[in-house]
């Protein structure tokens, strides 16, 4: 089964931008979008044989996900029931037949810090929404997660110490979720690879120069380790600010 997440920064923007002919060209039996910035019926996405999911934000043009699958799903959860942070379109939960796809937009903790402690509230009820779903059938967390975790994850380390998407709170709570159970596929196969960001800055040529960071994941149930068969980021496919990132697993 191929799999694709990507944060597309704009769903009516980016299928101005060759989504289509970058959907076809990736052929992935699941598609997990990020920050798609609509509401439910302001666009038509024309795929099919593809079953369609949308969890839009209370507020328009901001936040949102959606899921797209030609596998069958047994069941769609929306938000994780906590009402603090189900009106920002962040969660998408679909169970197939033996584990669980989260589709997840984090919250970014912004410019000056002003939302990290509402961010590191998130990710403790983010953790433990995991850890009770991984429980009962595996999970695989895929999404923007808005944090480059180690140092080999992002072009400038030391110049964004303190910046979003980069503090030691933000990486701290990555190395929490892992600790709990479950693997960054992409530095399971690619411990040392270097340059392999997701997201670049629309500031300075960032993309050209490959000055980018790397902060769209597939997060694996430890469950499903024998069954990953490979993790990939497509950073030549364009049309948003951050590239489509896959994980081929073994369907069985």
């Amino acid at each position: 089964m191929k799999m694709i997440s990507w944060n597309v920064n704009g769903l009516r923007a980016v299928i101005k931008k060759g989504f289509y002919e970058s959907l076809a060209a990736l052929d992935a039996d699941v598609i997990c979008l990020q920050e798609i910035k609509m509401q439910k019926g302001q666009c038509d996405v024309e795929l099919p044989g593809y079953e369609q999911h949308y969890y839009c934000a209370d507020k328009k043009g901001y936040s949102g996900t959606a899921v797209f699958s030609r596998v069958p799903i047994k069941s769609v959860r929306y938000g994780i029931g906590i009402d603090e942070h189900d009106h920002e379109g962040r969660a998408i939960t679909c169970e197939f037949e033996d584990f669980c796809l989260v589709c997840c937009y984090t919250p970014n903790s912004q410019n000056e810090l002003k939302r990290l402690d509402y961010r590191m509230k998130w990710e403790d009820d983010f953790r433990e929404y995991l850890t009770a779903l991984d429980a009962k059938k595996p999970v695989i967390l895929t999404g923007d997660l808005n944090v480059a975790h180690q140092e080999i994850d992002l072009k400038n380390p030391k110049t964004n110490r303190r910046n979003a998407g980069f503090t030691d709170e933000e990486r701290g709570k990555m190395t929490e979720l892992l600790s709990a159970g479950f693997i960054d596929s992409f530095r399971y196969f690619y411990p040392e690879v270097t340059g392999a960001y997701s997201w670049w800055s629309y500031i300075g040529g960032a993309r050209l120069r490959n000055a980018g960071w790397r902060i769209d994941y597939f997060i694996v149930s430890e469950k499903l380790r024998e069954r990953m068969i490979d993790a990939k980021i497509h950073q030549d496919i364009m049309g948003s600010d951050h590239c489509p990132v896959e994980l081929d697993i073994d369907a069985n």
